[in-house]
């Protein structure tokens, strides 16, 4: 038998969709629910390996720790990681298979490239994928909570959609939409999106659920009973605006610095000093949230900077991931930030390149995959010379660095030879310049206190990392924040049966629908 299901949709992109979604995983599984997250396709640069080597976008991921379950390739089926404002790289079912243009994946006319050649250029050619990963994790478990993308009333892509109403319709899944009030006119935004779905779609579309709502509800409630007159509709809670309520999102920066551990207060240090950390926002930055562990240890600020000037009082420069390293090396030169770089090392002042921003702090670079430009001198900061490989490493490593366990994920082209310096993790270390490719190494505690204390020493600062932080610790109080909004503001028992026994019958249609 079928478990139950439901799709979250939104009005907008940042919605709400993907902590909403992870609200009602967690909410789900404390009440003894079997229950997976699900994203048919997804666009970020912010991704995660799974245990099995399948790369999958981060907000699944953690949409997967709020249901208490080991995340898979089946919970995002389709990932578009951008290359540049036209182009992304296709991963499928966890593994590249090539680069398309925004035409040809959403249903133009094909192109030349290997990924276009292998999906005809059609964006609907994957629905079977995507409806097959859906069915098994429906057979697997009690319920599947799957995230729309983008506003399911794309009109211009709905022929080729496979992730909001495509799916909805294929799947027959009860549809939730998502509006921020915050942003203004969400009463306008719900009866809009409903309008603009055609009569099969809007069948299918229960209700509305408000998201980051401030001030009294009672004076919302005449406009949401308004609402469901108009379109036959209710609403199945109004959700409080919280800070610190972001998970590991696929938006952007952004979207990413309103997450727990960035959007709260600086904790006060434990020791006499705070800690300063800039990260370097480089071109097409990918697993930035690699930092959140940084920022949540008391007295650890974290900023993201662009100019030169700001690496100034900085105590540690951190140089992240990037779709595009040689785009981001030209980047540093041109704002001066690569010089300002060097500088410190030559001073003697820490500095931590994370996989794209570790291979740009090396001698060289071999590039005919990513960006084709052949050999690049890199910062020379690092006794590192690299080579773009056409398959991807993705890989769970484990290991032990500072005298302590580390765990980490590798996702990138890049094969780094290291002919000197001193081994940190897969890469090295020269002076107080460090470099590594893994991913998440910063969240295993013991390390991350054991290289804070090195970089308050090379810093001069009387900087003491607490004793007691955990990192896991801090992501399970915020996921359980998230069950917490959607039992204390929802209408818990209308979602269930949502997701029991799908849309109600006979809901209103909506004039004009979707255009011919």
């Amino acid at each position: 038998m079928s478990g139950g299901g439901l799709l979250i949709a939104g009005t907008t992109s940042d919605a709400g969709k993907s902590v909403v979604t992870a609200g009602i995983c967690r909410w789900l599984v404390r009440q003894g629910v079997k229950v997976a997250p699900f994203k048919a396709q997804n666009m970020s640069l912010n991704s995660f390996v799974t245990r099995e080597g399948a790369e999958i976008g981060r907000a699944q991921a953690m949409q997967a720790q709020a249901a208490r379950v080991e995340p898979t390739a089946l919970m995002n089926p389709v990932l578009l990681k951008p290359g540049s404002d036209r182009s992304s790289q296709v991963v499928l079912m966890g593994k590249p298979v090539g680069e398309m243009s925004a035409r040809g994946f959403f249903g133009g006319s094909g192109g030349s490239s290997p990924g276009e050649r292998l999906h005809g250029g059609r964006q609907e050619a994957l629905l079977g994928t995507v409806l097959e990963c859906l069915a098994e994790l429906r057979g697997t478990y009690d319920a599947v909570i799957c995230e729309g993308a983008g506003s399911p009333a794309e009109i211009n892509l709905r022929r080729t959609d496979i992730v909001n109403m495509g799916i909805a319709r294929n799947a027959r899944l009860p549809v939730l939409v998502v509006g921020d009030i915050d942003r203004g006119g969400v009463f306008a935004s719900f009866f809009g999106t409903v309008a603009l779905l055609s009569r099969e779609d809007q069948e299918l579309v229960a209700g509305f659920l408000v998201n980051k709502f401030r001030g009294d509800v009672s004076l919302l409630e005449p406009g949401l009973d308004m609402l469901h007159g108009l379109t036959g509709r209710p609403s199945y809670g109004v959700l409080p605006f919280q800070h610190g309520l972001g998970i590991d999102e696929e938006d952007g920066l952004r979207v990413s610095m309103r997450g727990a551990v960035r959007e709260s207060t600086v904790t006060a240090p434990v020791g006499e000093d705070v800690l300063r950390v800039a990260v370097c926002a480089i071109p097409l930055m990918s697993n930035f949230t690699d930092v959140d562990a940084l920022a949540a240890e008391p007295g650890v600020v974290v900023r993201f900077v662009d100019r030169a000037e700001e690496l100034a009082d900085a105590d540690l420069v951190v140089v992240p991931g990037t779709r595009g390293t040689v785009k981001a090396l030209e980047w540093l030169r041109e704002r001066g930030l690569a010089d300002a770089i060097a500088r410190r090392a030559a001073e003697g002042r820490p500095v931590l390149g994370i996989c794209g921003g570790f291979q740009l702090l090396g001698e060289h670079i071999e590039d005919e995959v990513e960006s084709r430009a052949g050999h690049v001198d890199g910062l020379g900061l690092l006794p590192v010379r690299v080579r773009f490989a056409r398959e991807k490493t993705l890989t769970r490593p484990v290991g032990e660095a500072l005298g302590e366990p580390v765990e980490g994920y590798e996702i990138h082209h890049g094969v780094a030879q290291v002919t000197g310096g001193k081994p940190f993790l897969d890469g090295c270390r020269v002076g107080e310049v460090w470099g590594t490719h893994w991913h998440g190494s910063l969240e295993s505690d013991g390390f991350r206190r054991a290289f804070l204390r090195e970089v308050a020493a090379a810093a001069g600062r009387r900087f003491v990392p607490a004793a007691d932080t955990s990192f896991a610790a801090l992501r399970e109080e915020q996921l359980d924040r998230l069950g917490d909004l959607i039992e204390e503001h929802a209408d818990t028992d209308a979602l269930w049966r949502l997701i029991e026994s799908g849309a109600p019958t006979g809901l209103p249609f909506i004039p004009p629908g979707a255009p011919a």
